[in-house]
C-alpha cells in the first residue's frame, strides 16, 4: 500500500479500508473577503458579472441529486495539509495555483468567497443475504468497488473585477511552466510532484484548463487529475483521485481516468 502525503481529505470510508494517509486541506466553510494547458473558451471581461457571496455559493455548489450516480458530502473530515493558503509554500511561485488546487484552496490570490464539497460514486446499500458467504461476497464486492472509484473535490470561488480571468490565466501558465514538477510544503509536511502535463479540457464555462499531476508515493508514481473552469466571475475547480492508485491494485499510477464529466456537467448546470 502506498503512502501519499497529499491529499488527506475525505473518502473516510475508503480511507478506513485502505488505511490511507490522505491529506488535502479542504474547508467547506466559505470565506468572504481549449485543450491542454491552453485555456479554452471565451475571454470576455468579467467586470459586469455578479460576484457570488458565500451564501450564494452554498446554493450554487453541486449537491446530492444533481449528478446521477454520485453522492455529495462535506470535505472537512480530516486534518488539513495546511491551516490556511498562506501556510502553503511552493519553491517555484508560478506553480502555486496548482499547489493550491491540490491542497484544497482556491487557485486565485484574491477570492471574495470560497467553499468546496467531496463527490464520490453513489454506493448501493448491502442487503442482508441468505447465507454468511453471500454477505461476505457482497461486502468484498463493495470494497472492490471503493478501490476502483474516483473521488473528486469540487470547489467554487468568486472574484471581483477580472480576478476570475486572472486566476484561469495563472493556472494555464502554471501547467505550461511547471512541466518538470514542483515541491509544496506546509510546516514539516512536504510533497514532491515530479510532472505536470496538460489534458484535454471539458470546454465547460467561459474558459477551462485541465491537467494531470504526477506525485511520488513511496517511490511509485501516482497521477491525480484537475480541471479549473471559469463561469463569469466564479471559478469551479475539480480535483480527482482514483483510489486504486493508493491500493496497489493497478499499475502505472492508474493514470487512465478523468475528472467525471457528469460532475462537471452538473456543476456547470447549476452555475448557468
Amino acid at each position: 500500500m502506498k503512502r501519499f502525503t497529499l491529499p488527506r481529505t475525505g473518502i473516510a470510508a475508503a480511507a478506513s479500508v485502505l488505511s490511507l494517509a490522505l491529506a488535502t486541506g479542504c474547508s467547506d466553510s466559505g470565506s468572504d473577503s481549449g485543450d491542454g494547458d491552453k485555456a479554452t473558451g471565451g475571454k470576455e471581461s468579467t467586470a459586469a458579472a455578479k460576484v457570488l457571496s458565500s451564501s450564494e455559493l452554498e446554493k450554487a455548489i453541486i449537491a446530492t441529486g444533481d449528478a446521477d450516480g454520485f453522492e455529495v458530502s462535506s470535505a472537512t473530515d480530516s486534518e488539513p495539509f495546511a491551516s490556511s493558503k498562506e501556510k502553503v509554500k511552493v519553491v517555484d511561485e508560478k506553480c502555486a495555483p496548482i499547489a493550491y488546487v491540490l491542497t484544497g484552496f482556491a487557485p486565485g490570490d484574491s477570492e471574495a468567497a470560497y467553499l468546496n464539497r467531496q463527490v464520490t460514486p453513489a454506493t448501493e446499500e448491502i442487503k442482508p443475504s441468505a447465507t454468511s458467504s453471500d454477505s461476505l461476497e457482497d461486502s468484498l464486492d463493495s470494497i472492490t468497488d471503493a478501490l476502483n472509484s474516483t473521488m473528486t473535490i469540487v470547489s467554487l470561488s468568486s472574484y471581483e473585477g477580472d480576478g476570475a480571468q486572472e486566476t484561469l490565466a495563472s493556472v494555464s501558465e502554471a501547467v505550461e511552466g511547471c512541466a518538470s514538477g514542483f515541491t509544496v510544503a506546509a510546516g514539516s509536511d512536504t510533497q514532491k510532484f515530479t510532472k505536470v502535463a496538460s489534458e484535454k479540457a471539458s470546454g465547460s464555462g467561459d474558459e477551462s484548463v485541465a491537467f494531470a499531476v504526477t506525485g511520488d508515493a513511496e517511490g511509485d508514481e501516482v497521477v491525480v487529475k484537475g480541471e479549473v473552469v471559469r463561469h463569469g466571475s466564479t471559478v469551479a475547480t475539480y480535483y480527482s483521485i482514483n483510489l486504486a492508485a493508493f491500493s496497489g491494485e493497478a499499475g502505472a499510477g492508474t493514470a487512465d481516468y478523468d475528472v467525471p464529466a457528469e460532475v462537471i456537467d452538473a456543476q456547470a448546470a447549476k452555475l448557468g
